[in-house]
């Protein structure tokens, strides 16, 4: 692994501010097919820690509930999901009742095949077709 001058070594988790966690964790699980990898109470008001990831990775994505006084949804994540096959993943999501974009964007080489999704909260996410 290579370090860097700050010796970072990884990206561990990317964290989601969400005002339901269980609409959420659901869509994230049910919807997208991540796994729960944490939930853990914390905090007042019955708050939780959930973290939910792809099968075989490292990076989670945190479900959490957010500072106080700051909103929720609408933002972009800058998260990113690769797919082998984007146009089987749109429809797929699609017909789940995923809000996807209602085509796949083709922008021509050497940008791939992508399309855009929100969570229930309102928050982007891209799809994108590897080629690798």
């Amino acid at each position: 692994m290579t370090e860097t001058a700050t010796a970072l070594r990884k990206i561990g988790t990317i964290c989601i501010p969400t005002r339901n966690q269980d609409e959420m964790l659901a869509f994230y699980t049910e919807k997208l097919g991540l796994e729960l990898r944490e939930e853990t109470p914390f905090g007042p008001d019955n708050m939780r820690w959930i973290e939910v990831a792809l099968p075989g990775t490292e990076t989670t994505i945190a479900l959490a509930p957010p500072p106080p006084n700051v909103p929720t949804g609408g933002m972009q994540t800058g998260i990113l999901f690769e797919t082998a096959d984007v146009d089987a993943t749109h429809a797929e999501l699609k017909a789940a009742g995923v809000d996807v974009d209602p085509e796949v964007s083709r922008m021509g080489d050497p940008v791939p095949p992508m399309f855009w999704l929100r969570d229930p909260d309102g928050n982007v996410l891209m799809i994108n077709e590897y080629s690798r």
